[in-house]
């Protein structure tokens, strides 16, 4: 499916405020109601937009540190760490990465003995050769 220049403009609009009114999208993207109705079953069709989620608070997300884990894997064996992984929930993210490294985990955990114990679980799975993590202290830019 081709995505125009609106369809990118309602996406960006749409990342910032999910639940904006389809009667907004459209006064802000210069176009009808039905119009946005059509671009969004479109976009949800052909798998464009995958689905709406929930964004919680500063607050709500800032109990907890947030941890890049960079991890090497052993080849043919990243089907089977990704899986591990996906079990561990304070893994949020998951990211396969060209580079010195296979994948970037994102984790989230209350204490940094808990971050600790997260990385050893996660250093001890099957394929997981070399693991390398950075705490993030601040978040400057997020557009999601």
């Amino acid at each position: 499916m081709r995505v125009t220049d609106k369809d990118q403009e309602l996406i960006a609009l749409l990342q910032t405020n999910a639940r904006m009114p389809v009667s907004e999208l459209a006064r802000r993207l210069g176009v009808s109601r039905t119009t946005i109705q059509d671009r969004l079953r479109r976009l949800e069709v052909s798998g464009v937009i995958a689905g709406y989620g929930v964004r919680l608070a500063d607050q709500a997300t800032a109990e907890g540190i947030l941890v890049h884990v960079e991890l090497s894997v052993e080849p043919r064996m990243n089907a089977e760490v990704v899986r591990a992984l996906m079990r561990l929930p304070q893994v949020q993210t998951l990211h396969t990465v060209s580079g010195k490294f296979d994948l970037i985990a994102q984790i989230r955990a209350l204490t940094t003995d808990h971050i600790d114990k997260v990385l050893d679980q996660i250093g001890i799975i099957e394929g997981v050769t070399r693991t390398e993590s950075a705490i993030i202290l601040s978040t400057k830019l997020d557009r999601r």
